[in-house]
């Protein structure tokens, strides 16, 4: 499932803060990104479309929750840039950052660490 940048702004604040009415949704991203409320409804619809969101009827009030988890995207949307970018390989796409950004001894450290635990 394609979840779009727009829409992954409305699924973070599903994630962060659970159901949510749409006037929430609004509240918390709509305003932020300068939405009016039927920018964030067509969203809604789409993820509901999509089977990423389910809404349910409350007290009075439809809210939203999220069908897919965070750890589920995050992973299809890291192997989709690494497929799409870097042929699927992990390497190169360090070796772009190591290459065009300054690395901190921190960050160099845990990568260390991390390659070490996986040996």
């Amino acid at each position: 499932m394609k979840i779009t940048s727009a829409e992954s702004q409305i699924m973070d604040a599903l994630w962060r803060l659970g159901p949510l009415t749409s006037e929430e949704i609004n509240a918390e991203v709509g305003v932020r990104q300068g939405w009016g409320e039927a920018t964030v409804r067509t969203l809604t619809h789409r993820l509901l479309r999509k089977k990423a969101v389910a809404g349910e009827r409350g007290q009075r009030r439809y809210a939203y929750r999220p069908l897919v988890a965070r750890a589920d995207y995050v992973q299809d949307e890291s192997q989709s840039l690494l497929d799409r970018l870097f042929d699927g390989q992990l390497s190169p796409l360090v070796a772009h950052f190591a290459n065009s950004r300054r690395i901190t001894p921190e960050e160099a450290e845990r990568l260390r660490k991390l390659l070490d635990a996986l040996d």
